[in-house]
């Protein structure tokens, strides 16, 4: 005799969830939160999942000041205040720091939403925060990884990279300038690194090393872009996970006497393109301006400043000189170092703009 299922498996069918029975389930996870404000009556409103990201408790009021004051300082000036968001209807995107009250620090992700009446006016407005701490941190152990073997190549000319396969044709930019070659070059043909003269030796010797699946070396002589050629050693070392043939090889490129070549003059283009919002702002924390103070020296609007900081405008825009021009006027220097990182100083003798405070 069979006995009838019970009533929760009666259905296949699964129930009907409410959006704040999705929100529940994703708050959850301790990532996100999210937060609503009524002009028209004033309420404000905040999820259990934002207040937990916050580190406050569901007793305190739900107030917009309040997620502003916990803010980092140095971030503060990314997010729209209360007169933006009521009069303006202003609210964007934002990655900024918060400051919790036992003194941790998380990096979130901001982005709302203004609601507008018929005539126009702003009538309500909607946020979500989500934590991306973990994500910023891999973010800066790569940068820092990537700045670690810029500085090696640049003070050393030592190389490391890892490809699925030999040859070689992925090298990083410190490499390709040091040897005068575009990737597309390279990638038409593996030997053109090399001085013609050794391609028939490298191009029979290479893949049968290869073939046989251990550590191995050569010493090509390298053609550079300065002129002339020196030797190197490029040391081969198979990756194998646990499976028999290697996954992967990496090479380290070392010069075989032991001394670096020059490499070519940074131009100031590659300066200029090389700056990102991070710099901007972290020059105008160094005069100790506001996007304002910045706007005003540079004669661009205040949302197009915010923009560049952003990097939301794009290395092309027109307001991007300008905007750079008034930071080295009032002495910020922008310098290229270690293969790819920007320097941001503030020279002796800084000269003031009218109109502008100084720090």
């Amino acid at each position: 005799m069979s006995l009838p299922l019970p009533n929760r498996y009666a259905d296949p069918r699964p129930a009907d969830l409410s959006s704040h029975d999705f929100m529940r389930l994703i708050e959850a996870f301790g990532l996100t939160g999210a937060w609503r404000w009524d002009f028209l009556t004033g309420r404000q409103i905040w999820s259990s999942g934002l207040y937990r990201l916050l580190g406050l408790p569901e007793s305190d009021p739900a107030n917009y000041e309040r997620l502003l004051g916990l803010v980092h300082p140095a971030d503060r000036d990314m997010i729209e205040d209360v007169t933006q968001i009521l009069h303006a209807g202003i609210l964007g995107s934002h990655t900024v720091r918060l400051i919790r009250p036992d003194g941790t620090a998380r990096t979130v992700v901001s982005r709302g939403e203004v609601f507008f009446s018929p005539d126009g006016r702003p009538v309500a407005a909607t946020g979500v925060l989500l934590d991306v701490t973990d994500r910023e941190r891999l973010a800066e152990m790569h940068r820092l990884e990537q700045q670690r073997r810029a500085s090696l190549a640049r003070q050393a000319q030592i190389f490391m990279y890892t490809e699925p396969s030999l040859p070689l044709t992925e090298y990083g930019p410190d490499f390709l300038a040091l040897v005068g070659l575009r990737r597309e070059e390279v990638r038409a043909n593996w030997l053109t690194p090399f001085v013609p003269e050794e391609w028939p030796r490298w191009r029979d010797a290479l893949p049968r090393l290869a073939a046989a699946g251990r550590p191995f070396s050569i010493t090509p002589t390298l053609r550079l872009a300065a002129g002339g050629a020196a030797p190197f050693r490029m040391m081969m070392v198979p990756l194998r996970d646990g499976a028999p043939d290697p996954v992967c090889w990496t090479a380290v490129i070392t010069p075989l006497e032991g001394e670096a070549p020059p490499l070519r003059d940074i131009s100031p283009r590659q300066v200029e393109a090389a700056i990102e919002g991070c710099h901007l702002r972290a020059a105008r924390g160094l005069l100790d301006w506001t996007l304002n103070d910045l706007a005003r020296a540079s004669g661009v609007s205040l949302s197009t400043v915010r923009r560049l900081e952003e990097d939301s405008e794009g290395a092309a825009s027109r307001s991007r000189p300008h905007v750079l021009a008034a930071l080295r006027g009032a002495g910020i220097v922008f310098t290229l170092v270690e293969g790819g990182t920007v320097a941001v100083a503030r020279a002796e003798g800084d000269v003031t703009l009218p109109g502008i405070r100084s720090g």
